[in-house]
């Protein structure tokens, strides 16, 4: 089946590595505007979906929601404009990175949280084994 006629939505699926479910969910979030359907009310899917469904999975994979996903169709939408949905998004990656900046620093300061008890619980447990009564009742 070509582009023109459109793809069944198994061959999407195919193409994209996401699930029939999944697909249509997001169809029906509004994150796949306009699909077509056939005479029986099957789906079709042509290059711009297939390109849009891989849109989608580039922002999942950066750590932007589906809610934010779906403002950026939105901006897009309404402004027609690829440079306002380009400016919007730009925003969200950059709060983005703030966010994992921010979590970086915090695992750090947990990091070293650990290593700090860890080597008390070291000298701790060095101390036990030190301990006289200890080796006595060991040794029973």
């Amino acid at each position: 089946m070509s582009w023109q006629q459109g793809l069944p939505i198994g061959a999407v699926c195919e193409r994209s590595g996401l699930s029939p479910r999944t697909v249509r969910y997001y169809e029906e979030l509004g994150l796949l505007p306009g699909v077509r359907r056939r005479a029986g009310g099957r789906r079709v899917y042509g290059a711009d979906e297939l390109e849009r469904l891989r849109f989608i999975q580039r922002l999942k994979a950066l750590g932007l929601s589906l809610a934010e996903i779906r403002q950026l169709n939105a901006v897009h939408a309404i402004g027609g404009s690829t440079g306002a949905m380009l400016g919007r998004l730009d925003e969200l990656l950059a709060r983005r990175l703030a966010d994992l900046d921010a979590r970086i620093a915090e695992l750090a300061g947990l990091r070293d949280q650990i290593e700090k008890y860890r080597a008390r619980v070291a000298q701790r447990r060095g101390a036990l084994r030190e301990e006289p009564g200890r080796r006595k009742a060991a040794a029973r």
